[in-house]
């Protein structure tokens, strides 16, 4: 049976992600946090039109992609769990534990690293945040996320299944998160203990350079409250709060082809951490 999933990995994981994309589409529609900026018939094609580009290019060039190298992993016995044959009952969930935490940690890089902060902004770039938003990162970018996360899938001897599963939990959190949908403050503030909430991270895509810098989580919330980079909301208020970034800040920079060109347009900025050494 696991053969059976593992070899239709892609039919599954494009399934969840229609699935997750329309549910929180629907929510957005019906129930949504903030008014929006910019009309959807102007972001949506070219948000989506990264995500098509990407998923292309990610086939083409990491063809096998991460299940794929957990398999032949557990093949060879390469990795740390593989090593010391740790039982499939501790090794999945740690796995997934531990990978979460590596996307965070390469999230923090990512805003500290000028160069890789040119690449990210485009994903910060957005003037409104919603489910499309979730998957819109710029091609350079995927590739970098995929070969680290291929290198701790490899160190770590993840079982395939593991690997799996933060895939498609990875993409379902990530489109949650970004959803410009509404909930309860009570509701919220216990869901945020266990998984990050659209108004939690809705904070790290404030224009405010300190507030970006902060709540870097992806799908679990502890390691920005464990590491100190947790900021429960933002100073103006969620409907008070400005999206985005200082530079890109015309409908025309929403284009596919200016999103392409952003990681080469004009200076880096003061928002890499880097530059913000005594930012609060």
């Amino acid at each position: 049976m696991m053969d059976t999933i593992f070899s239709n990995e892609p039919a599954i994981r494009l399934g969840f992600f229609v699935a997750i994309f329309a549910l929180v589409a629907v929510w957005e529609s019906v129930a949504p946090r903030r008014p929006r900026t910019v009309s959807r018939r102007l972001r949506w094609p070219n948000n989506l039109a990264i995500v098509a580009l990407n998923t292309v290019l990610l086939r083409m060039v990491f063809p096998a992609a991460a299940v794929g190298l957990a398999l032949a992993g557990e093949r060879q016995g390469w990795g740390l769990l593989n090593a010391l044959a740790v039982s499939p009952w501790v090794a999945v969930p740690l796995a997934v534990v531990v990978l979460d935490l590596a996307i965070y940690l390469q999230h923090v890089m990512f805003h500290a690293v000028p160069a890789l902060w040119r690449l990210h902004r485009m994903h910060h770039a957005d003037l409104d945040v919603d489910v499309t938003t979730g998957a819109r990162f710029h091609p350079i970018e995927i590739l970098l996320s995929m070969g680290i996360k291929l290198a701790v899938v490899a160190a770590l001897g993840a079982p395939p299944l593991a690997v799996l599963i933060f895939e498609v939990l990875l993409n379902a959190t990530s489109m949650f998160n970004h959803g410009n949908v509404r909930i309860a403050g009570r509701l919220d503030r216990v869901l945020r203990w266990f998984v990050v909430t659209p108004d939690m991270h809705r904070v790290h895509h404030s224009v405010v350079p300190r507030e970006t810098n902060s709540n870097f989580g992806f799908n679990l919330p502890w390691w920005d409250r464990l590491l100190g980079t947790y900021r429960a909301r933002p100073a103006a208020g969620h409907q008070g709060m400005t999206i985005g970034i200082e530079q890109f800040r015309t409908p025309r920079d929403l284009w596919l082809d200016r999103m392409l060109a952003q990681p080469f347009a004009g200076p880096v900025g003061d928002y890499p951490l880097s530059r913000r050494q005594g930012a609060p």
